[in-house]
């Protein structure tokens, strides 16, 4: 009799276990915010909903939060596998419990997270491969603004990509040479590759880096010999192979370009239009020693003076009688643009809003911004599209056809349009 009450007994409390733990779990899920444990189920993507915290290597007081001082939200991407090329995006090291911070928000908070959240995969904004998170402002309008910038920059990348696999359908299953990355700037701080492009911000934009590395405290600071001359900043080259390849992977890579006729004649104006010590004489005098009859003995000694039809004959040669200049050389070869999966392409035309962009990606503090100020020859006015098109207006037909036939890719590369309307 004995043993069947204790087995009656411990049935009883094995039901009472039961019963208590099926009520723990409903009460645990009635706790639970729906939305979040939904997320979670969305593959390869981590949303880590949390006050942004301040970068341990950047200076006191500063902020890495971009130029906006609303609270933010940031999404982070989490690649299962990451692969050598591409939006290399970095993966949250926080904590699964950082999923219900929403637990506590008051509605309206909730609600606009939630919208957030919801966001479809196309309009979501990429991580930055450097902090592994994308700022977001809280004001509305900037909010818009944002995405907007963001879907134009996925376009670029598009088109981009479009036309390596068009035309330079080899270059992607070519090995990356010190020679690719000769024209990259690094700054490891902020973890930021800048192919530099010269007459589309190229004086600038190092300036830009020279702060994010704390070289200096202002971009005004620092002088047109400092940037160009100077060994502050390292270029990619100067890595072993393991450090290049290891960047390329892992840093955010950027560059900016520019209306390619536009950018020639900006390079023109600068060399050949204003005294200077190297392209006087280097190129000035072999153009015109091939391509001005009956040179001045004057012109031939300095090298002075050069036409631009003739600056447009010395490009267009297959025999140059000088080698080709970074200035007015191809971005495809100066950057290798379908040899390297650049995550960030911007335009000298939309600089202002595509440098503010970029800043809040990187998570640069909030007072540095893109400097407006001219490099050089500051009272003369930057090269324009008029200015472009006064200037070739003084070639043939033939001439301008040429001259858009060598920066075809360029223009292919990213989308501008044809400068005149006879070009085919």
């Amino acid at each position: 009799m004995a043993p069947r009450a204790g087995t009656m007994r411990l049935a009883c409390m094995f039901s009472s276990i039961l019963l208590f733990g099926a009520a723990g779990l409903l009460l645990f899920i009635s706790l639970q915010d729906p939305t979040e444990l939904a997320l979670q189920q969305v593959p390869g993507i981590k949303f880590n909903i949390k006050p942004q915290e301040p970068h341990s290597d950047l200076p006191s007081g500063s902020s890495q939060d971009g130029d906006f001082k609303a609270p933010t939200e940031s999404v982070t991407r989490d690649l299962s596998s990451r692969a050598p090329r591409g939006l290399n995006l970095q993966v949250s090291q926080q904590p699964q419990a950082h999923l219900n911070v929403g637990a506590g928000l008051r509605p309206r908070q909730r609600r606009r997270r939630l919208l957030i959240k919801k966001m479809p995969a196309a309009a979501a904004i990429p991580a930055n491969s450097s902090a592994g998170t994308f700022v977001r402002p809280a004001s509305r309008a900037l909010d818009g603004r944002w995405v907007s910038l963001h879907q134009s920059q996925q376009e670029r990348k598009r088109v981009m990509r479009e036309a390596c696999a068009k035309y330079r359908a080899s270059s992607s299953r070519r090995a990356v040479t010190p020679r690719h990355v000769s024209r990259i700037f690094v700054e490891d701080r902020h973890r930021v590759l800048y192919c530099e492009v010269p007459k589309a911000g190229c004086s600038n934009w190092k300036r830009v880096l020279m702060v994010l590395a704390g070289l200096a405290s202002s971009t005004t600071d620092i002088q047109h010999n400092t940037v160009h001359y100077g060994s502050a900043l390292r270029r990619l080259d100067t890595f072993d192979r393991q450090g290049i390849l290891h960047r390329l992977s892992t840093y955010t890579k950027m560059l900016f370009v520019r209306e390619p006729f536009e950018r020639l004649v900006s390079a023109f104006r600068d060399k050949f239009e204003h005294p200077n010590s190297y392209y006087h004489p280097v190129f000035g005098k072999a153009i015109l020693a091939r391509y001005r009859a009956n040179a001045s003995r004057e012109a031939l000694r300095t090298g002075s003076g050069v036409r631009f039809p003739e600056f447009i004959q010395y490009l267009l040669d297959v025999h140059r009688p000088v080698g080709m200049d970074i200035h007015w050389d191809h971005v495809s070869r100066l950057c290798s643009p379908c040899l390297i999966d650049y995550d960030f392409v911007g335009k000298f035309e939309s600089m202002e809003d595509d440098a503010d962009f970029f800043l809040s990606l990187v998570r640069a503090p909030r007072n540095l911004t893109f400097p407006r100020f001219k490099d050089r020859h500051s009272q003369e006015a930057r090269t324009t599209a008029q200015i472009a098109h006064q200037y070739f207006a003084q070639l043939s037909t033939p001439q301008r056809q040429r001259t858009y036939d060598f920066y075809y890719m360029d223009y292919l590369m990213f989308n501008y349009s044809k400068p005149f309307a006879d070009l085919y």
